[in-house]
């Protein structure tokens, strides 16, 4: 008997047929001998439209009544989920975050998962239920309900499953797994029959949509193996764990990012310390920045420009403008842009993977405004209406 955590997403639940589907997969598992746990997100667009409703009232409400608000979502489709599988004859208890034992820091909005307390669970476990916990919320010290931000319901699942010890974490989504490229775009795909943890947080930072990069990091940092597959399809999926492949270097996949922003400092001055300056002060405000390219100095002056999320985009400039415009810089960014990155272990180590991939963008007419490396991706900024093109042409050169 195998303890499996199963998390589905808004649209593996949009409406009742679906919940009965869901609800068809879980009770499938569970009459295998399995104890089963399962994590679930609002249904279809509530979360968004909660927040259009918020809108209606505030232009800018607090995050923790934002918060109130939005967690109200998944308890919506817990509840029903649990009544779809109970009309199955099976037993089953949903549980809101806080009862599952879910323990947050206080941000509110991007809550950060202090500690699980198991004792509920268990105990439900014992008792032979499906246990339904809603995803994406916890509770923090001041016994407010908080959320996990952007992926929240993966993050969940992964953290259910490393505190319980699971034996697999299988997250659902509308693809049946992790692939080449995004199929809905991309001819002659090819699914991924498994894949390293490093190379899936490369995936999940670079654009690709199918888990959420901390649920990632979680699941590497206590080894929880997952399995990315469909809710719509019964076909095994995709496994994210340690793959051994010893020397051998494999490209496997192309993906891309159209909700970037390059922001450039054009005109600082070429003094010690400026560079720090700019970073720490976008640091203190959460600001992640990614590529980086720094000009050679000239006339007392450099250039940098780096690449950041679009929704940072003004808040950066307003924050440079503040640092460097005494000293007559010119702070810009520019939202035309998308990233383009191929990932693959070992590349480095072995040559011609970026002339190969510099070849099927110029044959395809594309150019690169910059360049970033890594052991296992290399990514490059281009103008984001030949996003789609330049992904198909660079997935065409390395699968065919």
């Amino acid at each position: 008997m195998a303890l499996i955590v199963q998390k589905f997403g808004g649209s593996s639940v949009a409406d009742a047929a679906r919940v009965r589907n869901v609800a068809g997969i879980i009770t499938d598992t569970y009459k295998k001998g399995n104890n089963v746990v399962v994590v679930v997100s609002a249904q279809g667009d509530t979360t968004d439209d909660l927040i259009e409703k918020a809108r209606e009232i505030s232009a800018n409400p607090s995050k923790r009544e934002m918060d109130m608000l939005l967690t109200s979502g998944e308890q919506i489709s817990i509840s029903l989920l649990a009544m779809a599988i109970a009309e199955l004859g099976y037993p089953v208890i949903s549980l809101l975050g806080w009862q599952a034992g879910f323990n947050t820091n206080s941000s509110y909005g991007s809550a950060r998962i202090r500690e699980i307390k198991t004792e509920r669970l268990e105990k439900e476990l014992d008792q032979k239920k499906i246990v339904i916990v809603a995803g994406f919320q916890g509770l923090n010290k001041y016994d407010d309900l908080t959320t996990l931000g952007r992926g929240g319901s993966d993050t969940s699942a992964v953290a259910l499953a490393a505190a319980l010890h699971a034996d697999r974490c299988q997250i659902f989504t509308d693809v049946t797994g992790v692939f080449t490229a995004d199929p809905r775009k991309v001819e002659n795909t090819q699914k991924l029959a498994d894949i390293t943890y490093d190379e899936m947080l490369e995936f999940a930072t670079l654009g690709a949509q199918v888990l959420n990069n901390r649920s990632v990091e979680m699941a590497k940092k206590y080894n929880v193996e997952l399995e990315v597959l469909s809710s719509l399809v019964r076909e095994p999926g995709t496994i994210v764990r340690e793959v051994a492949k010893m020397e051998k270097m494999l490209i496997r996949g192309v993906t891309k990012d159209s909700d970037i922003a390059r922001i450039s400092v054009v005109g600082m001055k070429d003094i010690p310390g400026n560079a720090f300056k700019m970073f720490s002060r976008l640091a203190q405000k959460n600001i992640n920045i990614d590529v980086i390219l720094q000009s050679v100095g000239r006339d007392g002056t450099k250039d940098i420009s780096f690449t950041c999320a679009a929704g940072y985009a003004d808040e950066a400039v307003e924050i440079l403008n503040d640092i460097f415009a005494m000293e007559g810089a010119v702070v810009s960014s520019d939202t035309s842009v998308a990233k383009v990155s191929i990932v693959g272990a070992g590349m480095q180590s072995h040559s011609g993977t970026a002339s190969k991939m510099f070849g099927a963008l110029y044959e395809a007419g594309i150019n690169i405004g910059m360049i970033s490396t890594s052991e296992i991706t290399i990514s490059v900024l281009i103008d984001k209406e030949s996003a789609d093109k330049a992904v198909s042409a660079v997935h065409k050169a390395f699968f065919g």
